[in-house]
């Protein structure tokens, strides 16, 4: 019978790895001897081990991962699942959650009874690392029972001995190793975690890191709205935009061009891709990230807010077996996610489904999926002239932007092939005034049109906040139903839960107008927009506004909000001008 070596003693293993001299572990156990206190303890409060290396050694004897518990790396809200008092006791932390498992750092992640216990807690698998005990208690006294506050953090940030502060930034001519000193061993890395973490937990679409006279301004898009984040403390622009650089694999020595960089991340449990853009500004680099949260990408189309005769048309459009189907509205309308409903709906084993995007946002199963790019000169026409070589059933194109994608997206759709397209106009008679802008002939329009939808993002009330209310004669007037005075509409008074906006979420708002053959006919003489609307009106079509007007009585949002999103600035003077062509998607502030 073999015999199990015996494990070797924490001062042995330290020694072993170089971080520790026998006269230290002797000094150190008669510390430990006086003051009945732990040995990791007196190696790391007396300065003689750094914690990390403590929990690295500590870790490699049990075989397990180790840890240092800091903020940005754990999702603080899941501490309220085990208490605060249960968390001490069993000196765990919970630290994130992927799908049914829970990473938790334990001071003794080998006690099954603690395992066993923090599952019947949590309901999940339970993933243990080594964490060590002094950092845990630390941690759950300054952390349980509530979400990390951002201010708390930043103050911590700008009394932090690890954090060089610089007094005068030079903006062009600075080293890239002057950055990289910085951010080693800073906190620079946890605020860029803690600000990617809270703008997932918010549902921000855009993070902006902008440089400013008084040093950096963050702030975030959620539901359409630009929201400040968080302020950090002068001098660290430059390094906060390294970081973010070196996490989109962009050059961070380039400060005078622009760059792009992507990347995918897990925050949440879940899975996010980045799009990092930079360009430079007269106070440094601005930065934009944009947030591709896939759990948000909404594909179903009755959960958009179609209404149900404007659902049932778009269906019926889709249904064709070719034609041009377009989407249209201004940049943030929701265009795209209503072109991925459409190819959830089509798409399937006996369908070559084939789309051309710039760039591609979200991956789907069964669409092959080409990504545009310019600077090796793959443009929207010469990719879709390439698609049409390749059998294509149905062609999904992300945006018309110029005569030569739209000529061969029309021949395309008058070859046999159904193609969804997207393009920047106020409503949906301006789009046919657009594409014949673009030099396209109305007899070849009119016989590859099958439908247009137009549509906008309207915020939704709140549902915890929600509250009835009588909006001025005025308001009703402008929406263009004075005879509802006196009728209660929904909006929301502002809480916690939607940041006092009275908000949450967004809703789609669609105007959908089929080509029948009466608008066929008039795309075919080009009339002008106008006269489709008048027509599409008086065969029971409904215009942008009434559409959300009605989304407004059926209180999902405010009536001010509808206005908001649908008026439309000079649309009679655009669409009777032929010449001039239809606004770019005008949209009041």
């Amino acid at each position: 019978m073999k015999l199990r070596a015996p494990q070797k003693r924490l001062g042995e293993l330290l020694i072993d790895a170089g971080l520790l001299t026998d006269e230290q572990l002797a000094q150190a156990l008669t510390l430990q001897k006086r003051g009945g206190r732990m040995l990791g303890d007196v190696l790391t409060e007396e300065g003689m081990v750094s914690g990390s290396a403590l929990v690295n050694v500590l870790a490699d004897q049990l075989g397990i991962r180790g840890v240092t518990l800091r903020p940005g790396l754990i999702d603080t809200s899941l501490l309220t699942q085990i208490g605060q008092e249960e968390a001490m006791r069993l000196k765990a932390v919970p630290m994130f959650r992927v799908r049914d498992t829970m990473t938790v750092a334990m001071a003794q992640p080998q006690s099954l009874p603690t395992i066993d216990r923090l599952r019947q807690l949590t309901g999940c698998k339970i993933r243990p690392v080594l964490a060590l005990p002094k950092n845990i208690e630390n941690f759950i006294e300054r952390h349980a029972g509530e979400n990390l506050d951002v201010d708390d953090f930043l103050a911590k940030l700008s009394q932090s001995d690890n954090v060089e502060v610089i007094e005068r930034e030079d903006t062009n001519d600075e080293p890239a190793a002057n950055l990289d000193r910085l951010i080693e061993g800073s906190p620079i890395v946890n605020l860029v975690n803690v600000a990617l973490l809270q703008a997932v937990k918010d549902g921000a679409s855009d993070i902006h890191i902008e440089p400013d006279r008084k040093g950096t301004r963050i702030r975030y898009r959620i539901d359409g709205v630009m929201r400040e984040l968080m302020k950090p403390p002068a001098g660290m622009h430059a390094a906060i935009v390294s970081r973010v650089k070196v996490v989109g694999k962009m050059d961070i020595a380039e400060k005078r061009l622009p760059q792009e960089g992507r990347v995918r991340i897990v925050a949440e449990g879940r899975d996010v891709d980045l799009r990092v853009s930079s360009i430079p500004t007269l106070l440094g680099e601005k930065l934009v990230i944009r947030l591709l949260d896939k759990s948000n990408l909404n594909v179903r189309m009755e959960q958009l807010g179609f209404r149900a005769e404007a659902l049932t048309t778009f269906r019926r459009m889709l249904r064709q077996p070719y034609g041009l189907v377009l989407v249209t509205g201004p940049t943030g309308s929701g265009k795209t996610t209503t072109l991925y409903s459409a190819l959830d709906l089509l798409r399937g084993p006996e369908v070559n489904l084939v789309t051309v995007e710039d760039p591609v946002e979200y991956q789907m199963d069964l669409i092959n999926q080409i990504h545009v790019n310019d600077a090796v000169g793959l443009t929207f026409g010469r990719a879709l002239r390439s698609i049409l070589r390749q059998d294509p059933d149905i062609i999904m194109v992300g945006e018309i932007r110029d005569e030569e994608t739209a000529r061969v997206a029309v021949q395309a759709a008058l070859t046999g092939h159904l193609v969804l397209a997207t393009l920047h106009t106020n409503d949906a008679p301006g789009a046919v005034s657009r594409l014949l802008d673009m030099g396209i002939e109305s007899y070849l329009l009119s016989g590859a049109l099958v439908g247009v939808v137009a549509q906008r993002l309207a915020r939704k009330v709140c549902p915890e906040c929600q509250t009835k209310y009588y909006p001025d004669p005025e308001i009703l007037a402008e929406a263009g139903i004075p005879d509802k005075v006196g009728r209660a509409f929904r909006k929301g008074a502002g809480c916690r839960a939607c940041h006092d906006t009275g908000f949450k979420g967004r809703v789609g708002v669609y105007e959908v107008m089929e080509a029948t053959s009466p608008i066929r006919r008039l795309i075919h003489r080009a009339a002008a927009a106008h006269e489709l609307r008048d027509k599409a009106k008086a065969e029971g079509g409904t215009t942008l506004q009434e559409e959300g007007v009605a989304l407004a009585l059926s209180g999902a949002t405010s009536l001010e909000e509808i206005i908001r999103v649908t008026r439309i600035e000079g649309i009679e003077l655009e669409s009777d001008a032929a010449a001039d062509g239809p606004g770019e998607g005008k949209v009041a502030a």
